[in-house]
């Protein structure tokens, strides 16, 4: 004789597994993709910010021209980092610095401007930097 109450019984203990595990993959999935997030940011502002200082050592180029270069790198991504102004040591300006002087371009920006997911709540408060500092190759 057949007892159908133990299969009842077996679909009962999955859906009641289910149930548990489910909210903690999807929170560990949603955990990985900010993460990945996170990361991908990063690395585009450490590209930007390169690119970026790479154009503010060179002799001839301003404000405009390295605010260009970042947006272009940037273009596409979702990040918008504002106006960027690259920096020297004193006296100098970055502009006016004479050859071998460090200049500094640094980027930054509210993880939750670029988060994918507006929900979130796992970098929240978090703003993620990045900068990158060459040598003046003015006269």
């Amino acid at each position: 004789m057949r007892r159908p109450w133990k299969r009842t019984l077996r679909r009962g203990a999955t859906a009641v597994e289910m149930a548990l595990v489910a909210p903690v993959f999807v929170t560990i999935l949603v955990g990985m993709i900010e993460a990945a997030r996170v990361g991908m940011v990063c690395q585009l502002l450490t590209t930007a910010a390169r690119e970026g200082c790479r154009v503010a050592v060179l002799d001839g180029m301003g404000q405009t021209d390295v605010q260009n270069r970042i947006t272009t790198v940037l273009n596409g991504s979702g990040i918008s980092v504002g106006t960027v102004t690259p920096t020297c040591p004193s006296p100098y300006t970055w502009t006016s610095a004479p050859s071998g002087t460090p200049i500094t371009v640094s980027l930054s920006v509210s993880y939750s401007q670029v988060s994918w997911l507006k929900f979130s709540w796992f970098f929240n408060n978090a703003t993620i930097s990045a900068s990158a500092t060459m040598s003046s190759e003015r006269p």
